[in-house]
């Protein structure tokens, strides 16, 4: 087993990728990554489905078999749960072994849903339900219209990955919405325990204000608003409200590095890994950043619970005219208007493909 992976867990970190794909699941590396790379859970968007069919002929023989009865939505969703259950079913083990904490996969409902409330939970419930594994989040985005979403699922019981939250405060009204959903079941006698991560991206950050600030401030606002994210984070854990749940059996809501792939090749390609540890937290990492943390990553220090420093250099920011709530809510929205643009263009590929096969 790889040696700076298997730190990176002894400090609490769990290390998931960021990708799926028919390929990596047929031919073993999957596999090989959870055997050797201390990998212990998985995530997928759009963009990597997009990538993953657009750009391969691994899914034309299944798209061939589901004949032309199917929506073209359909027809991924078919793949893309045939993966899934997969990927879950090779993760399973840790799951088992972790009572629940670790091993999960998840699927995104379809983006274009993410200004709709009703029908994410509705989608949520279905592609659950077609998953049928218990280690798999379905994903919701952490929009002000998916928030509703995310305690309703919660609190019918579907496992949830909060998506698309980039501040502490939009963390934090991801976490209240999960912590409401838990409450709901408890006053219904319910079991209270669902398991849920809210993942909050890190290097779109730096790469929204590369060209707005001087040198000395690039690729730090990132790594800044992920202490404040954190400091945040390690509060909520200690409220009373989470500690009252916790009572009841709940394991709480874990918090998840996003989008920790190093944008600037002028910076280590695992500076968002090296400088994001601290336990009871998840990083999601794309392929080859995985493969370069397992070959010269060196994750030694652990995040400070609280940091004083991050606020002056959050000031620094402001005072060059970075304007971080805003910028936080121009991020998710653009976010969610990149997801879109991807399931379009998936949906469009998977129609070519279906004339084509």
């Amino acid at each position: 087993m790889n040696t700076n992976n298997k730190k990176l867990n002894e400090q609490g970190v769990s290390l998931w990728l960021d990708n799926i794909t028919r390929k990596i699941l047929n031919d073993g590396t999957l596999k090989k990554y959870i055997s050797e790379l201390s990998v212990t859970g998985l995530t997928s968007n759009p963009t990597i489905f997009d990538n993953a069919i657009s750009k391969s002929s691994d899914y034309d023989g299944a798209i061939r078999q589901l004949g032309n009865l199917l929506t073209d939505e359909e027809v991924f969703f078919e793949l893309a749960i045939e993966d899934i259950q997969r990927a879950a079913d090779l993760f399973r083990p840790l799951y088992n072994l972790t009572n629940g904490i670790d091993g999960f996969v998840s699927i995104e409902v379809s983006p274009v849903l993410a200004y709709d409330t009703q029908s994410t939970i509705n989608a949520a419930k279905i592609i659950f339900e077609k998953v049928n594994r218990p280690n798999a989040f379905i994903k919701i985005p952490g929009t002000p219209e998916g928030l509703p979403a995310i305690e309703k699922a919660i609190a019918e019981g579907i496992p949830v990955n909060v998506t698309l939250l980039f501040s502490a405060e939009q963390y934090l009204a991801a976490a209240e919405a999960w912590l409401r959903g838990i409450e709901t079941r408890a006053e219904k006698g319910l079991t209270a325990d669902v398991r849920s991560v809210a993942s909050v991206f890190v290097s779109r950050w730096d790469k929204a204000v590369s060209e707005k600030i001087s040198d000395g401030l690039k690729n730090k606002l990132g790594l800044a608003t992920s202490q404040k994210t954190y400091e945040a984070y390690l509060q909520f854990l200690q409220s009373n409200r989470v500690q009252r749940v916790m009572n009841l059996g709940v394991s709480p809501q874990r918090l998840l590095w996003a989008s920790t792939g190093a944008k600037d090749p002028a910076v280590s390609d695992v500076i968002y890994i090296e400088n994001l540890v601290a336990p009871f937290t998840v990083n999601t990492i794309p392929e080859n950043t995985l493969l370069a943390f397992a070959d010269h990553g060196n994750a030694v220090e652990p995040m400070p619970q609280s940091c004083t420093d991050t606020d002056k250099l959050l000031d620094d920011f402001k005072n060059e005219g970075v304007n971080i709530g805003q910028l936080a809510g121009q991020l998710q929205k653009e976010g969610a208007e990149s997801f879109v643009g991807s399931w379009k263009h998936l949906i469009d590929s998977i129609q070519s493909k279906r004339k084509l096969v």
